[in-house]
């Protein structure tokens, strides 16, 4: 019976993975003609296929295929992301990059976990842990939308990178709290901020490593021996730079972005490919980009506990109405206004006070959160999916017309 059992697991999630992609595809296409990021349409589309509604898929949020689309979707978006950004570009605006993700992270926490705590009534540091968990903006939100809008270069390669760099920084300040919540208060701002750099450190260097391999083995005028296996040499590196940073304790979010960066830039370190290969590994990373954020948003939409979040949706609105109307502005206003090298004007403040979608990051460690039973979890992972449900639906949609509004679009 054994045997049996497993093929028609097999066959059943065989099948949902069909239902995913066909119903994905029509979602991009229906996407594409209104004009709006498709990640608003594959979220609405999994609500309306998954348990709490047309019940046609039902993938568990703990299974290990939802853990492997989650991880290898999120670090190859990340990496298609990394490699649509310019180094020209980041030299002006590293600074506003730095400072979003690191200080950044601890503006938007402390005041949505002010928040919290008035709302809920919850104690302060289980507040503060729930304004950590949704800290970070979301890279396999953000590169998707701006990767499919023409906003101008500087304010779109910023809120990229901003999201890539700040996923660790929160990791870490929820994890800290949470241990804060959870012993007799063992909290060390030194080891926090050591874990910070390191982290970052191991992570820009396995990245910058990994980079430079492939660059040369696809597109050097000597080395290039796997020129015509680039597409696949991509995929191998993506995992091996994630799970390299992982090994040595730093984030491998952050390693597979700097990989995406170098490879994306290696014209500037001398090497160049052929155009028919260029073009051929351009069209792969496009479409499995595309098949990895429908699969990763159809899942979340149909992953939605509705019952939990039914129960606090009213604080959890008014949550997500301070960080989208309240924290973000002042934390974009605190850490970019000062940045006179990059010299923002009050247009792409606004533009980047609105580019606060929230997604898979958060997700991931309101779920670590669920899965350790820390207190107030159950709590926390509502209100977290209540905000991604209202970030992804009203910002996502609203980006090209607010870009166009303030005069951002870039012109085709």
């Amino acid at each position: 019976m054994e045997p049996l059992a497993s093929i028609e697991i097999a066959k059943h999630t065989l099948l949902s993975c069909g239902l995913i992609l066909a119903i994905g595809t029509i979602g991009g296409f229906l996407a594409q003609r209104i004009r709006i990021p498709d990640i608003a349409i594959f979220l609405l589309a999994g609500i309306a296929i998954g348990p709490h509604g047309l019940t046609l898929i039902d993938i568990s949020a703990a299974s290990a295929l939802n853990q492997i689309i989650l991880l290898f979707g999120a670090s190859y978006i990340l990496f298609d992301g990394g490699a649509a950004l310019r180094l020209d570009v980041l030299k002006q605006v590293w600074i506003t990059i730095v400072v979003l993700a690191t200080v950044g992270v601890l503006i938007t926490a402390v005041i949505t976990g002010l928040t919290a705590y008035l709302v809920f009534g919850m104690p302060p540091v289980l507040a503060l842990l729930l304004g950590a968990t949704i800290s970070s903006t979301d890279p396999a939100t953000l590169v998707p939308i701006f990767r499919q809008l023409r906003i101008r270069d500087r304010v779109a390669q910023t809120v990229m990178s901003e999201s890539a760099f700040n996923d660790a920084m929160a990791a870490i300040l929820t994890f800290y709290v949470l241990a804060f919540a959870t012993s007799s208060g063992a909290f060390s701002l030194g080891g926090a901020i050591f874990d910070l750099f390191k982290q970052a450190a191991v992570g820009l260097l396995a990245g910058i490593a990994l980079g430079y391999l492939a660059a040369l083995l696809i597109a050097h005028e000597r080395w290039a021996v796997l020129a015509e296996y680039a597409p696949v040499v991509t995929l191998v590196a993506v995992i091996g730079a994630y799970f390299a940073a992982s090994g040595l304790q730093a984030s491998g979010f952050m390693a597979v972005f700097v990989f995406g960066i170098v490879l994306g830039n290696k014209e500037a370190l001398g090497f160049r490919m052929e155009p028919g290969e260029a073009q051929k590994l351009n069209e792969f990373v496009l479409t499995t980009a595309f098949i990895m954020r429908l699969f990763i948003f159809m899942l979340l939409g149909a992953q939605l506990d509705f019952s939990e979040m039914v129960h606090h949706w009213q604080g959890g609105v008014a949550v997500a109405l301070v960080l989208m109307f309240v924290a973000r502005p002042i934390t974009v206003f605190l850490c970019a206004l000062p940045d006179r090298r990059a010299r923002w004007t009050m247009a792409e403040l606004l533009f980047m006070c609105w580019s606060r979608e929230t997604g898979v990051i958060p997700a991931a460690l309101a779920g670590l959160l669920l899965g350790s039973r820390a207190p107030a979890a159950h709590l926390i992972a509502s209100v977290t999916f209540i905000i991604i449900v209202m970030t992804i639906l009203i910002q996502a949609p609203t980006t090209e017309w607010l870009g166009r509004k303030l005069g951002l679009l870039e012109k085709d």
